[in-house]
C-alpha cells in the first residue's frame, strides 16, 4: 500500500493530519501539494473539492477528520487515542470544538471580511455579521476553557488527536482575528492561553507552526501581487466546467 497526503502550508484541516503523521513517526506517507488542484480534472476526481486527500493506491480519501481516524485504525501505535470509550468522546469532543466551534467560525469571518483574500479587510455592510462570528468564536473559546487541561496538553498528559485539531484552530484565531478588528479571545481565557503557550513548545506542534506560518506569509504575497485573484478565478472556472460535464 502506498500513501500520499495531498496538503497545502496554510491548510489547517491538512495541518491537523500532518500534526498527526509527525507524531505517530510515519514515514511512509509522502506530502505534496494535490497535482491536479484548481483545474476541471480535479474536481472531476474529487466531488468536494477540498484538501486533505489521503491517496491509497491510486484512490482517495477527503475529510481530515475520516483521515485521522483510519490512520489511527491502521497504525495503532503510537495511538494518539485514549485507552478507553470515555477518555476518546473526550479527545474527539476537544477535536470538534476546534474543528467545528472555531475553525468553521473563523473561516466564515474571513469570507466576510476577505481577510484571506484582501490586502485591507473589508467589513462594510457586515459588521453584524462579524460581530455574531466574533461573538460565536469568544463564547466557543470561553467553553474549550473549561474542558481543556492545564498539563500543556489538551487532555491526558500526551499528544492527542484533540491537540492536532486544536493547533490549527488557535493559531488562526490568534493570526486572523486582529486583523478583522477583533480580539483575539485566547488571552481572555487563562486555560486556553497556558495551553497555548505550552503547547507551541512540543516538537510536533512547532513543525506545524512553521508550516502555518511560511503559508500564511505566501498567502500575504499573493494578495499582494495579485496571483490570488487570478487563481481564484481559474479555480472558479475549472469547478464550474467540472460541473458542467456530462456524468459518465
Amino acid at each position: 500500500m502506498t500513501m500520499k497526503l495531498y496538503s497545502w502550508d496554510l491548510s489547517p484541516y491538512s495541518a491537523r493530519v500532518r500534526m498527526q503523521i509527525y507524531a505517530k513517526g510515519l514515514t511512509d506517507i509522502a506530502i505534496e501539494p494535490p497535482p491536479t488542484y484548481g483545474t476541471p480534472k480535479f474536481y472531476e476526481d474529487h466531488p468536494i473539492g477540498r484538501i486533505p486527500l489521503l491517496q491509497i493506491d491510486g484512490e482517495a480519501m477527503p475529510e481530515s477528520d475520516v483521515i485521522a481516524e483510519y490512520l489511527e485504525e491502521i497504525y495503532p501505535e503510537l495511538s494518539l487515542l485514549g485507552a478507553t470509550p470515555r477518555e476518546n468522546a473526550h479527545i474527539r469532543t476537544l477535536a470538534r470544538i476546534g474543528d467545528i466551534y472555531l475553525m468553521n467560525n473563523t473561516f466564515m469571518l474571513a469570507v466576510q471580511t476577505r481577510v484571506l483574500a484582501a490586502q485591507t479587510p473589508v467589513t462594510t455592510g457586515n459588521e453584524g455579521i462579524v460581530a455574531l462570528l466574533g461573538g460565536q468564536l469568544a463564547s466557543n473559546t470561553k467553553a474549550l476553557d473549561r474542558m481543556i487541561d492545564q498539563g500543556g496538553f489538551a487532555c491526558l498528559g500526551r499528544v492527542t488527536l484533540a491537540d492536532c485539531a486544536l493547533v490549527p484552530a488557535l493559531f488562526f484565531l490568534e493570526n486572523l482575528l486582529p486583523a478583522t478588528g477583533l480580539a483575539d479571545p485566547i488571552a481572555a481565557n487563562a486555560n486556553v492561553a497556558a495551553y497555548w503557550a505550552a503547547i507551541q513548545r512540543e516538537a510536533y506542534a512547532a513543525r506545524i507552526l512553521v508550516e502555518l506560518h511560511r503559508g500564511l506569509e505566501e498567502r500575504r504575497e499573493l494578495i499582494r501581487s495579485g496571483a490570488l485573484e487570478k487563481m481564484r478565478a481559474a479555480s472558479r472556472a475549472a469547478r464550474e466546467a467540472a460541473e458542467r460535464a456530462p456524468s459518465a
